[in-house]
């Protein structure tokens, strides 16, 4: 059985689509571009 009120202790409203934005674009993740720039840059170092 479900315990209503111990869900809504639970509960944490979801962010207003600009905050949410927000807190998407101040992730600093890496995708494949960055991976390959660093990779090709520390094989350019590495043949130096």
């Amino acid at each position: 059985m479900i315990d209503f009120e111990e869900e809504l202790k639970k509960f944490h409203p979801s962010l207003e689509v600009e905050d949410a934005e927000e807190a998407i674009y101040n992730q600093d993740l890496t995708d494949m571009a960055d991976i390959f720039i660093k990779l090709s840059e520390k094989t350019k170092t590495e043949d130096e």
